[in-house]
Order: structure tokens, then sequence, then C-alpha cells
């Protein structure tokens, strides 16, 4: 049996050029790269939260600022 090199965490796959499914790592239609086509399972009971989060320093002015803002401020 021959070894894996990759495994994706979710066998259902979605291109990300021309939008094609499949199982594999390349779209069979253009060749372009795959990636997971649902999102991880979400849990509200997260037996890892407080952990994730204390790793990602969540909270901290640094942790703050990187994230993402809709909208700009505007001094007018």
């Amino acid at each position: 049996m021959g070894s894996i090199s990759f495994m994706a965490r979710t066998k259902l796959q979605r291109c990300t050029e021309c939008k094609a499914f499949g199982l594999g790592v390349k779209c069979k239609e253009c060749g372009s790269k795959m990636e997971a086509a649902a999102a991880l399972k979400f849990s509200p009971e997260d037996p890892q939260g407080a952990r994730r989060r204390k790793r990602q320093d969540a909270g901290s002015e640094k942790w703050v600022k990187s994230l993402p803002s809709p909208r700009k401020d505007d001094d007018s």
C-alpha cells in the first residue's frame, strides 16, 4: 500500500478557481488547488475554547488590533 503525503481535514473538497467539487487535492477540471468545502464543526460547549483563547492571547491589545474591521474610523 502506498503512503499518503496529504490528508484533507474533510473529504469533500471544492476548487478555488472553478468551484467544482471533488475528493483530491488538485481539481480534475482545471488543475487548481482544492480546499475544504465545509467549515469545521462548532460547538458552544467548546471543551478546548479556554485553552485556545489563552494560546491566542485573546483580549490583549495586540489580539484586538489583529481583528478585521468592517469600517474605517472617520474624523469628520
